[in-house]
């Protein structure tokens, strides 16, 4: 049971979440640095306690908020995350991205600048559960899965270059790892060595765009989510509008 002091904290989130599209079968977020989707070992509030407490304050509901987490990201990435509000859609979303019917899109700024404009990356990562990492190889190793993205470069600022990046799987900190294999570490992930962390403990990462057919009512859904409002992602946001 949530103690009153969690509960306030819940309440005060509320205030900040940012919702960018909700009907009766899914509530689409723009997920902050820092939040964790579901609830682990730390204790913190996840982001889908949070928007449990949105849906609650906001329709008066009684009792209990039924809420399904479809995917997540990780905690220092920024973007799109999509949640069910019935177990239908929960079921069918899982459908939906098993079958790899959605379409996720990524921004990435980098240290490096790739060796080409755009590329496939096609690595074998292999997963350390004692530091929550996982290291990419050229071939196939033991115990290791096949992770493939694509990525392109869409400009270049003094210091760091702006990638847009798809995912043909999902891996354990894929697109970090893949990056860094090629000697393009992502702004600030300290993990994947980037020299130094962002102040507020972020990386810059952010999933932009999801696009996929509603689980109950087949209409397109294509959303897309501002990056955080720090002078990098603005710079970045501004330029890729021009």
């Amino acid at each position: 049971m949530n103690s009153t002091k969690q509960i306030n904290k819940i309440v005060s989130n509320t205030k900040n979440l940012q919702v960018l599209h909700e009907d009766n079968h899914i509530i689409i977020i723009n997920k902050r640095a820092g939040d964790i989707v579901q609830g682990d070992k730390t204790g913190d509030t996840p982001l889908s306690d949070i928007v449990k407490g949105y849906v609650k304050n906001k329709y008066n509901k009684p009792g209990a908020v039924y809420l399904g987490v479809t995917h997540r990201l990780d905690r220092p990435t920024t973007g799109v995350v999509v949640f069910a509000k019935t177990s239908k859609a929960l079921t069918r979303m899982n459908a939906l991205f098993l079958n790899k019917k959605i379409e996720k899109t990524y921004w990435a700024v980098v240290k490096n600048k790739p060796e080409k404009q755009k590329d496939s990356l096609i690595n074998w990562l292999k997963k350390n559960p004692k530091n929550n990492k996982s290291t990419a190889y050229p071939k196939e190793v033991d115990q290791s899965k096949k992770a493939i993205l694509h990525y392109k470069l869409i400009y270049s600022l003094d210091r760091y270059h702006l990638l847009e990046i798809k995912l043909e799987t999902g891996r354990h900190h894929q697109i970090r790892s893949q990056l860094s294999f090629i000697g393009s570490p992502i702004k600030g992930d300290l993990k994947y060595g980037f020299d130094r962390s962002n102040p507020d403990g972020s990386i810059h990462l952010h999933a932009q765009n999801i696009s996929f057919i509603h689980p109950v009512n087949d209409q397109l859904i294509s959303i897309s989510a501002p990056p955080p409002s720090d002078v990098l992602w603005k710079k970045c946001n501004s330029k890729n509008n021009t």
